[in-house]
């Protein structure tokens, strides 16, 4: 979108829901700091992707898949079971605006594998127009994806990682959750949400030894351009529609030129491996990072609010 948008431990085989912890999970987190996932110490480490059907979801899994690790993406249009290819990721069905496909599908690779190691909350969806434009039900509906998605796959997957005594979930966020973006403004709350959320998260399962972080997403060239539905009431003629007309564009000339999303995957892998990953990593172009960053912090707010309009052509 336009701004301008472990060392894992060896788990016992019979690790399954509702078994009780055993004892090596209390001395991990004991020593949280060795939790984290090391491809080194531990062979093919889980690792879930929702959203992994195209886009940024895709690359990552692709990404992982290629370098070991045993990957599970996500899709509301997969097959149950189904797998993208003999040679690839495993693809699974699994819709994250219900709670009965969520638990589906992390039972399913917990049957499998048993044990998970990596949650990656990639799913997500946008919708542009006013905050006037947006029906209520279309707000909810763009909450129940970006945020409330991702509240269900933390709830299912963080007892499964408590009882490991590990674990490590990262949400992707965007730079649209830092910065209200003009007739974005559902899209921003929604990852405004997911930040807060993800804040409060780290500080409390810290003690399992889970680890919790960000990705911050800019423009990037992916689908998500041409997936993004515009508010009902934002398609008519309106008080509004010029100057959306004039950011819509905008925010589309500048994510059809945006980065190669494989340096999302890599920032991925990067995070996993680290014992210790800091709570935001901003990806993007260095103009973005800067907008939502220094600029933010040291700009007047009106004089930052005209500067961000104007890159939308919208001042």
């Amino acid at each position: 979108m336009k701004i301008a948008r472990m060392e894992a431990p060896a788990l016992d085989d019979t690790v399954q829901a509702g078994l009780p912890e055993n004892p090596a999970s209390q001395a991990q987190r004991e020593n949280p700091q060795t939790t984290a996932v090391n491809m080194k110490a531990e062979a093919q480490p889980v690792v879930l992707i929702t959203g992994a059907s195209s886009g940024i979801g895709k690359i990552c899994a692709e990404h992982l898949h290629a370098r070991g690790y045993r990957v599970y993406g996500t899709s509301r249009r997969a097959a149950a079971g189904a797998t993208t290819a003999s040679d690839s990721f495993q693809l699974i069905a699994m819709d994250v605006t219900s709670e009965d496909s969520v638990e589906r599908a992390i039972q399913l690779i917990l049957s499998r594998e048993g044990r998970l190691d990596v949650v990656c909350n990639n799913a997500g969806d946008g919708v542009a127009g006013s905050v006037e434009d947006t029906s209520i039900e279309e707000a909810r509906q763009q909450l129940d994806t970006n945020f409330f998605g991702v509240l269900r796959v933390c709830r299912a997957a963080l007892p499964i990682m408590r009882r490991q005594g590990a674990g490590l979930i990262v949400n992707v966020s965007s730079l649209g959750g830092l910065v209200g973006l003009p007739f974005q403004g559902l899209y921003s709350a929604s990852k405004f949400a997911v930040e807060g959320m993800t804040e409060v998260m780290r500080m409390e399962v810290r003690p399992f030894g889970v680890r919790v972080a960000l990705i911050e997403p800019g423009d990037f060239r992916t689908g998500f351009t041409a997936q993004r539905r515009k508010a009902l009431a934002a398609q008519q003629e309106g008080a509004y529609s010029e100057r959306f007309s004039k950011a819509l564009a905008t925010m589309e000339r500048d994510e059809s030129g945006g980065a190669d999303p494989v340096m999302v995957a890599h920032l991925l892998e990067r995070i996993i491996t680290s014992k210790s990953p800091r709570p935001r990593y901003k990806v993007g172009g260095l103009f973005q990072k800067l907008a939502t960053g220094f600029l933010r912090k040291v700009l007047p707010q009106k004089l930052y609010e005209y500067l961000l309009m104007a890159s939308y052509g919208i001042a």
